[in-house]
């Protein structure tokens, strides 16, 4: 049922303008967190309140990815809690589509290049014009991909939990038959959530099945790839690359293999960058406190049981 006054949205930890205007524009009025129905936190679990007021009804998180508020115990079935799943979708599908043809154009060489070596790097310069691109775990930031990889002349593979069709994939194919991609597609972006179910989704198996041209990208988790594996696949050319702005461990250790292999290239979690996330964030967030005016669906609605 809508809200017959505005709804009573707690902003924490402390005030961040941006995020007040968000709550204003969806119709929230900001309010001690003893007297809200609505918590939005801009921070981690660490600075969260031990306790919630029984009022509360709704919870917004900051991210996309929520393993530490599950880790921490915080996600109850008490009240509604969403993530930022979607939010920023566009930022981090640009990143993953640029560091995809930084490796298929051969740009991770070139760049490190301190003399002319045309008649070395020539050969290894690909194309995405008729590539076939699988997306494993294809959500909000896959469905952001899809038009620019399209644009570029790839056909698209996505791989959903439901196997429910991805409007411009050429083919949706369910999280449990997604053994078939790594021999099918040219190439990979790794984008599903971070559960006990994905982890070291690509691993020693996976990795030798693919073709020994193919990049895998990886814009979701770093415990989604083996990363021993990955080392040893790059090392012997069991694949063309490996573009990750996410790995594990995390942060990448200064002196990592990763760091120096050729066919590797790494951004330090950079694909959402800070300093734009209150404004994309304050979107999503006056999206979403509409809705709970309205008494409508939340958008990214956290499921404990799944992980995300």
């Amino acid at each position: 049922m809508p809200n017959t006054a505005a709804p009573r949205i707690h902003l924490g930890p402390g005030h961040q303008t941006t995020l007040a205007d968000g709550i204003a524009r969806g119709g929230g009025v900001l309010a001690s967190l003893a007297d809200a129905e609505a918590v939005v936190w801009a921070q981690g679990p660490d600075t969260f309140p031990e306790r919630l007021p029984d009022t509360v009804r709704w919870v917004q998180l900051p991210s996309a990815g929520i393993e530490p508020w599950l880790a921490a115990g915080l996600v109850d079935d008490r009240r509604t809690w969403t993530s930022a799943a979607g939010a920023y979708a566009g930022n981090v599908a640009e990143h993953a589509v640029l560091l995809l043809l930084a490796g298929v154009r051969g740009l991770t060489e070139q760049v490190r290049a301190v003399s002319w070596r045309k008649a070395e790097f020539d050969p290894r310069v690909g194309t995405l014009q008729g590539a076939t691109v699988a997306i494993v775990g294809c959500g909000g930031i896959g469905r952001a991909m899809i038009p620019l990889l399209t644009a570029f002349g790839a056909e698209v593979l996505a791989v959903t939990r439901s196997g429910t069709p991805v409007p411009g994939a050429a083919e949706t194919l369910p999280a449990t038959r997604t053994d078939e991609v790594w021999s099918r597609a040219d190439h990979f972006v790794i984008a599903a959530p971070a559960t006990a179910e994905t982890a070291q989704l690509v691993d020693a198996d996976t990795l030798a099945r693919m073709k020994p041209t193919a990049w895998v990208v990886n814009i979701a988790r770093g415990t989604l790839i083996d990363t021993g594996a990955l080392v040893d696949a790059l090392r012997d050319h069991t694949i063309g690359g490996a573009a990750l702005d996410v790995t594990d461990p995390e942060p990448l250790p200064t002196g990592h293999p990763l760091w120096t292999l050729p066919n590797a290239l790494i951004t330090p979690h950079i694909a959402n960058p800070a300093t734009g996330l209150p404004r994309t964030l304050a979107e999503h967030v006056a999206a979403n406190v509409e809705r709970f005016a309205a008494g409508q669906p939340l958008l990214a609605v956290i499921d404990p049981v799944r992980g995300y």
